[in-house]
């Protein structure tokens, strides 16, 4: 009874720090790899609990291993971005313009009644009033109203308006996404020429740069100051 006891306190505190290493985001939102990699840890973790045939050492070196394949993986994503896109797949708009897209519902396997009930989660009941309702990778929705129907809206007190649109990503840690560019219909020219406004001369020190859903550019470099 002591040894199983002892056991349990080790892989106990070894899940704990795993977890903790992996980061908060493991907790609040799992991507598919994150949450493969969790299960698999908790199986691992269980099974030198019940059985003490099992030697504890088999427990832990599988646990590691997953840790440390996990943490290349986040910062081989970090560094590419195409491998992101394979690894977590990217997010759906399933309503564009307060338009269905029975397509990609379709094709995400997702029902109108779950949509629905998210859509009232959120506080929205008319899905002409979404400008964009998201599936993000993480597998929950984000919501986007139209512009003039949000709260203390701008439609009741007479005032003109432009539609906020999504937020379009233009250079990630120093690499740029020349597709969104495209996207944007614009080129490196304008890229470097708003870059330099910010007194920034080489793209390697950009940490982020995209265009806001206001259509304003934003970035911010890599140095804490």
């Amino acid at each position: 009874m002591f040894t199983v006891l002892i056991r349990t306190a080790i892989l106990y505190l070894l899940v704990i720090i795993t977890m903790r290493i992996m980061g908060k985001k493991e907790i609040g939102q799992l991507e598919p790899f994150e949450l493969a990699i969790t299960i698999m840890i908790s199986e691992l973790a269980a099974l030198p609990m019940q059985d003490t045939r099992i030697p504890l050492i088999h427990g832990i070196i599988p646990i590691i291993t997953l840790l440390l394949l996990q943490t290349v993986l986040s910062l081989l994503q970090l560094k590419s971005e195409k491998l992101r896109g394979i690894i977590n797949g990217k997010p759906s708009i399933l309503i564009k313009n307060g338009q269905l897209d029975i397509k990609e519902l379709r094709s995400q396997r997702f029902n109108i009644n779950d949509l629905m009930e998210e859509l009232r989660i959120d506080g929205y009941y008319n899905i002409a009033d979404i400008e964009y309702a998201i599936l993000e990778t993480s597998g929950k929705i984000s919501i986007i109203p139209k512009t003039e129907l949000t709260f203390a809206t701008k439609k009741d007190m007479n005032i003109k308006c432009t539609q906020d649109t999504l937020p379009v990503t233009l250079i990630i840690d120093g690499k740029v996404n020349h597709e969104n560019l495209k996207l944007i219909n614009q080129n490196m020219s304008w890229l470097n020429k708003n870059l330099n406004k910010n007194n920034i001369n080489d793209i390697n020190e950009v940490f982020i740069a995209l265009l806001d859903s206001q259509g304003k550019f934003y970035c911010q470099t890599n140095k804490k100051n």
